[in-house]
């Protein structure tokens, strides 16, 4: 598994929200739909609504979360 980060906005009629996640994922496009996914269901919003700007693999120094750094790595 790889890890990436995608970052884009939430566009609602009246409020604009940037957001970036750091996701696990085997390609990019499997990224994309997870943030699609979660988005949509934590925030109830539309896959309309939201905006996509990149999605970019990171490398494991570039992880900021400590889980999933753990769970790339393979660590226990």
């Amino acid at each position: 598994m790889k890890a990436f980060k995608v970052t884009g906005e939430i566009n609602k009629p009246k409020l604009v929200t940037p957001f970036t996640k750091e996701i696990i994922a085997d390609k990019s496009e499997h990224a994309v739909e997870k943030v699609y996914a979660e988005i949509g269901s934590r925030h109830r919003v539309k896959r309309y609504h939201i905006k996509i700007v990149s999605s970019k693999e990171l490398s494991a120094d570039e992880i900021e979360n400590p889980i999933l750094k753990k769970l790339v790595l393979g660590e226990q």
